[in-house]
């Protein structure tokens, strides 16, 4: 008897464990569809793109001049474009059938980005002699987001008519079904920028090898091949429009082979659910927008970053009442409660530029290394998305969100240790195992899912809730407010590195002269600062917004 009572708990608890594995990863390959395969070519290109991450820091660090608060502030202005999803997405709603005409475009900005900055490694004096090195830099930071963003768009709205809301005998999805295959969705797009990720950290790894005991000048060779190789990113993205073409035609001759006449065809594939008349609010609202930005940047106007985003935001909320009005009141409600939840965790500050420059210049972390912890990062996110994806799709954002602060706030703990030299110590008590290398590696492993993670649950719900004839709007318009969080973060983090400053060494290329001498004596206030701000910040919005009448349970 109790030979068989053992045998079968051991039975249940694998039948339970093949169960997990079924729903978990299996479960994920089963609910693929070939209609999800063009936004997912293009948001590859998206983490394709992070082929020349290394090589930008490095170069940043090597060849300009430029100050910790300084880039932090090109980072406000670079994540700018990224509100302009707005109209972008009205447009294409409007144009849907031509919006692949946008793809083009985005990918064409992308390329003129990447042929910048090749130019600045392989012919510095030529480019110096229309602008100043600095200055083409900054021009092809601002291409490069404003080329994704137009791209991008595009492929949220396509995630979004992608996901069925009636079965195949045309009865309506429960909701619950409907939030998962959102969830599912927009787990596969994570996953599919996140394979970029890995393919170009595989690519770092052999490139990078050896590079450290290079000449100045072989290592810029190396440098300019990258950014001639990063030229692959936009065809993946106009490939994935021909793609979608293609199974466009495919679909429409079996629709016509099954007796449809071409109108019908006509409003089946390539007209939107209803004819979207233009909504002068939202160009209005935009044009606005960019007058006051230009005008804030180009006339250096004190605190110009800070007006700029205040104003931006004022015309974005105005922007979202418009749209709220569509919705009925308690979605409405629950709308504006998690996307306040949402902003103030994507608003926190990152410790900025000095904490990598310390990683180069003080722990000694060359190319290579920095391509291994990117490898780790995208392998174990992709794990991450695999196996929390149940989680996502029956837990609340704020419930999500609680748990992904905690986790962050345990994690910049080791980062803290390594600056304070917690390294050293552990070095010597393990024999040299536990040295600054292998505290990083372990933090980027137990850290790296949580980013992507806390992206998968926010699209699915914007997807989800979108309504039906203003997918493309909708969608933008509430993906502008949180990426104007992004903004915000950049500006904390700017503002926290003009308190404390933290310099790496800038010598001249020429006379070898220290122009600007290292200090990373407040790093340190850096990382705690952050570190409390990324705890408190999003914890007691949380608790704030679920013990008031924005409380939301999605």
């Amino acid at each position: 008897m109790v030979g068989w009572l053992v045998t079968n708990k051991v039975d249940t608890s694998a039948g339970a464990i093949g169960r997990w594995v079924d729903e978990t990863i299996f479960d994920l390959g089963r609910q693929f569809r070939w209609s999800y395969l063009p936004p997912l070519m293009v948001y590859l290109a998206a983490g394709v793109s992070g082929l020349t991450a290394i090589v930008g820091t490095f170069f940043v660090k090597d060849y300009l001049g430029l100050s910790a608060a300084f880039l932090t502030g090109l980072v406000f202005w670079a994540g700018l474009p990224w509100a302009m999803k707005m109209p972008l997405g009205h447009l294409v709603d409007i144009i849907w059938r031509w919006k692949a005409l946008l793809v083009y475009l985005g990918a064409a900005l992308v390329a003129v980005s990447i042929g910048i900055m090749y130019a600045l490694i392989a012919h510095p004096a030529a480019m110096a002699a229309f602008m100043s090195l600095d200055a083409w830099f900054v021009l092809s930071a601002l291409l490069a987001p404003t080329g994704y963003v137009i791209q991008d768009v595009v492929a949220d709205a396509m995630t979004v008519e992608a996901v069925p809301v009636v079965d195949a005998q045309g009865e309506p999805y429960p909701d619950s079904a409907i939030k998962a295959m959102h969830t599912t969705m927009q787990a596969l797009g994570r996953f599919a920028i996140i394979s970029g990720f890995i393919v170009v950290a595989a690519l770092n790894i052999t490139i990078f090898a050896g590079v450290e005991l290079l000449s100045e000048t072989e290592k810029a060779a190396v440098y300019a091949n990258i950014y001639l190789l990063a030229l692959a990113i936009p065809v993946i993205s106009i490939g994935g429009v021909v793609l979608g073409s293609v199974s466009l035609r495919k679909r429409a001759n079996k629709m016509r082979q099954q007796g449809l006449d071409s109108s019908k065809i006509e409003q089946l594939l390539y007209l939107p659910a209803e004819k979207v008349e233009p909504n002068w609010w939202i160009f209005g609202g935009s044009a606005l927008f960019v007058a006051f930005t230009l005008a804030m940047g180009l006339g250096k106007a004190p605190f110009a970053q800070e007006i700029v985003f205040f104003g931006s935001m004022a015309i974005v909320l105005l922007l979202m009442h418009r749209l709220l009005l569509e919705l009925d009141h308690d979605l409405r409600r629950t709308l504006v409660g998690t996307a306040i939840i949402i902003f103030v965790f994507r608003a926190v500050p990152l410790p900025g530029p000095g904490a990598t420059w310390f990683e180069i210049d003080v722990l000694g972390f060359d190319q290579q290394f920095l391509a291994v912890l990117s490898l780790i990062t995208s392998a174990l996110a992709l794990a991450g998305i695999v196996l929390l994806r149940p989680l996502m799709a029956n837990r609340s954002i704020a419930y999500i969100v609680v748990i992904l602060t905690i986790a962050a706030g345990l994690l910049s703990l080791p980062n803290i240790g390594l600056y304070f030299g917690i390294h050293q110590w552990t070095a010597v008590w393990s024999g040299g195992v536990i040295d600054a290398r292998f505290i990083a590696i372990l933090d980027t492993a137990i850290e790296s899912p949580l980013g992507q993670i806390s992206m998968i649950p926010m699209l699915a719900w914007i997807a989800k809730n979108a309504p039906a004839h203003l997918k493309a709007t909708f969608f933008a318009v509430m993906a502008s407010f949180t990426n104007l969080a992004l903004s915000a973060s950049s500006l904390a983090t700017k503002h926290i590195n003009q308190v404390f400053v933290v310099t790496r060494e800038v010598r001249d290329r020429i006379s070898g002269s220290i122009e600007v001498a290292a200090d990373y004596s407040q790093l340190g206030s850096v990382l705690i600062i952050v570190a409390l701000i990324v705890v408190l910040a999003p914890l007691l919005t949380v608790m704030i917004v679920q013990h008031s009448p924005l409380r939301t349970q999605q």
